[in-house]
């Protein structure tokens, strides 16, 4: 069963475009998370079509260590998450990702996106509250700040990802009636 909660309104007044990581207009999820201080992300210059399962692997360990360390993050990569045709994104399965309460497919200009918004993981995303966003391409309505992230000093690198630990939590902001989304650094 999936658990309803009431909605609640989130004021995007408060966002300072100069500290945007990541706005989405087409997203899943309510409401505010101020908690998360780490962001993990693919290095799209690494991403290969052909590695997807390697990565999916790659990001399970990833994710273990999280887990173990009770550290939660915003997850960014290229294509489908949880797909199940590897040529469209990374085939993870949930528990894989578990620790993630913001999931980013993101299009590439050589890999389109056509985003699942989650439905791989429904019955999870909507029963956690996880954000699910989706960037299709960069414009001012909906971008991921790749340059930004890739001037930041990971806490660990992977072959294809990278983990950011920011020093105060982020500001996650989620409009599950207009499906906008924004993740801001502080």
């Amino acid at each position: 069963m999936i658990r309803l909660e009431n909605h609640v309104d989130v004021n995007f007044d408060e966002v300072k475009e100069e500290r945007i990581v990541l706005k989405s207009e087409k997203g899943m999820g309510n409401g505010r998370y101020e908690h998360i201080r780490d962001l993990v992300f693919m290095d799209v210059e690494k991403f290969d079509r052909i590695k997807t399962r390697e990565m999916a692997a790659e990001m399970a360990e990833l994710n273990k260590k999280m887990e173990k360390e009770g550290r939660e993050y915003v997850l960014i990569g290229p294509g489908r998450w949880g797909t199940r045709d590897p040529s469209t994104g990374i085939p993870v399965y949930w528990s894989q990702i578990s620790q993630a309460r913001v999931v980013v497919e993101m299009g590439l200009p050589d890999f389109p996106l056509d985003a699942s918004l989650g439905s791989h993981f429904f019955h999870n995303v909507t029963s956690m509250n996880v954000g699910y966003f989706s960037v299709r391409r960069t414009t001012d309505v909906e971008f991921v700040d790749l340059d930004f992230l890739q001037e930041q000093t990971p806490v660990e690198e992977t072959k294809y990802f990278k983990v950011i630990q920011f020093e105060k939590p982020l500001t996650i902001l989620m409009d599950g009636k207009t499906q906008k989304a924004v993740v801001m650094w502080n």
